[in-house]
Order: structure tokens, then C-alpha cells, then sequence
């Protein structure tokens, strides 16, 4: 089995994500239009940023990220409150 790494700020095409994902072109289309997966339109054609395939099949990563964020948002509130 090939091995791909989904690079966070590349551009993906949805016939590429559904590759990457293993669904079906109307899949794609129901996620897409749900937006369980965003995307921008360029040129009338859907374009998908590595992030959000990553966040499809990973939100716990996106978790932890927010909570580390979050702890260090709290670290600087309270240096700074004092002042």
C-alpha cells in the first residue's frame, strides 16, 4: 500500500481528496455540500486545502492544537491581568 502524506498547505483537487480519503465521487459531492469538508472555488472547480483533509481524518490533532493554544492564551492573561 503507497503511503501519502497530506502536506497541510498544498492544494488538492476532489478527484485527489477522494483518492486520499478513499470515497466515492458522490461522497466527495455529499461532503463538499454538507460541509463536513470546506473548500473554495477556483475557476468553477473546487479546491481543497490539505488542512482540511487532515482535519477530516485527524480532529483530534486540531484538538490538541486548540488546547495548547488555549493554555497559552490562559499564560498570558495572567501575566498580563496583574498590570
Amino acid at each position: 500500500m503507497d503511503h501519502l502524506e497530506i502536506k497541510e498547505n498544498a492544494v488538492y483537487t476532489p478527484k485527489e481528496t477522494e483518492a486520499i480519503l478513499k470515497v466515492s465521487n458522490s461522497t466527495m459531492k455529499r461532503m463538499l455540500k454538507a460541509g463536513l469538508i470546506r473548500a473554495n472555488k477556483v475557476g468553477g472547480q473546487y479546491r481543497i486545502l490539505g488542512k482540511e483533509i487532515l482535519h477530516l481524518v485527524s480532529p483530534s490533532l486540531e484538538q490538541s492544537a486548540v488546547k495548547s493554544y488555549l493554555k497559552i492564551k490562559k499564560k498570558v492573561i495572567d501575566k498580563i491581568n496583574p498590570w
